[in-house]
């Protein structure tokens, strides 16, 4: 199981996107973090602005197509994308994420 992170500016767009992993089976869970600043680079200039953590619960098998699902609906050209492995997960976890995460036939 793994953990992958990306960032939004706006909010509304970031519910859309964890709630809709989540309804895609893309994750089994998806946690919006409440409004902080952002600060990166854009050219030679210092940028700063608000924004939203979006924290996707899904496994390994399942992480590539997320990933491919986020940025087709990220409002960036290079959206942010981190993934962390889960260590510690219980099994009753994992296999709840597994579960919910499997793919579905038609």
């Amino acid at each position: 199981m793994v953990t992958a992170h990306t960032t939004l500016n706006d909010e509304a767009q970031a519910y859309e996107i964890a709630q809709g992993a989540v309804e895609a089976r893309m994750a089994a869970a998806a946690d919006v973090e409440a409004r902080m600043t952002l600060f990166h680079r854009s050219g030679d200039a210092l940028r700063h602005e608000r924004g939203y953590r979006v924290t996707f619960t899904t496994t390994a098998e399942r992480v590539a197509d997320l990933e491919v699902w986020v940025h087709d609906r990220h409002p960036s050209d290079l959206p942010p994308w981190i993934v962390l492995p889960a260590a510690g997960t219980t099994q009753a976890y994992l296999a709840w994420a597994v579960r919910e995460t499997a793919r579905r036939e038609s």
